[in-house]
């Protein structure tokens, strides 16, 4: 899961830049930015499913963006699957188009999900199209290649990820945030029993969030999250979650 709401920090010091600027107005700032985040977690959502079996999580990103619109970056997290990998490692990069309507947004993007110390082969690679405007947002992303041992496996080429989200400031410096999604997976028959009886593992999730900011000591949130799939596939009981994030 990554977060590209971070604050940047320019490459170079901002109080250089402007020093510079006074003397040579023709001195502009630096094309790059980087940006890092630290968040803690009282449980891992991702997608209305838990990555750590309910428990908390320790999450950070580094990201290197230029004024053209492009980015790269990495993110990583502890999870707790039963596969045994204990962490997770994200690489990224995309591209922010600009659009005339500053109000509106349309990007794309590739991330690589990886678990080194898994016993298996359950990484996977994503693209995806991301737009929105104003206070609504919407996209979808394309698994285009799993590093799956079973070839009937969840989370391998072909599944589709449809989401919408709509986010709100509120008075008292606030936020709301509303989630929805749609988990769209190509070999979504999964065995349920000793009869060899099947279902289907797509699902819906939602969520809502509600922020706070505290200036220097980051971000504070409460959420919730649920979806509806099946419970033999997935643990489908709702979700609260509180949530501390740090942008430098």
């Amino acid at each position: 899961m990554i977060n590209r709401n971070a604050m940047t920090i320019s490459a170079a010091s901002p109080l250089m830049i402007v020093a510079l600027a006074a003397v040579n107005p023709a001195v502009a700032a630096p094309p790059l930015d980087l940006s890092a985040d630290l968040s803690v977690v009282s449980n891992y959502l991702w997608r209305g499913t838990s990555q750590t079996d309910d428990g908390p999580a320790v999450q950070g990103g580094l990201e290197l963006g230029h004024d053209s619109g492009f980015y790269i970056g990495t993110w990583a997290s502890n999870v707790d699957f039963e596969s045994g990998a204990n962490y997770e490692l994200d690489i990224y990069m995309g591209f922010d188009f600009t659009l005339p309507d500053e109000a509106a947004s349309l990007g794309v993007n590739t991330i690589y999900y990886a678990y080194p110390d898994d016993d298996g082969s359950i990484d996977f690679w994503e693209i995806g199209l991301s737009g929105g405007y104003d206070f609504f947002s919407a996209g979808i992303q394309y698994t285009v290649w799993g590093d799956k041992d079973n070839e009937d496996a969840l989370f391998d080429q072909g599944d589709l990820y449809y989401y919408a989200g709509l986010d709100f400031e509120l008075p008292y410096e606030l936020g709301l945030g509303i989630q929805l999604g749609y988990y769209d997976f190509t070999n979504d028959r999964v065995e349920v029993d000793e009869l060899g009886n099947t279902r289907s593992a797509n699902y819906w999730h939602w969520g809502v969030s509600i922020s706070r900011e505290a200036g220097e000591f980051g971000t504070f949130s409460f959420n919730y999250e649920q979806n509806d799939g099946r419970s033999e596939i997935w643990d489908n009981d709702p979700k609260f979650w509180i949530g501390w994030n740090k942008s430098f």
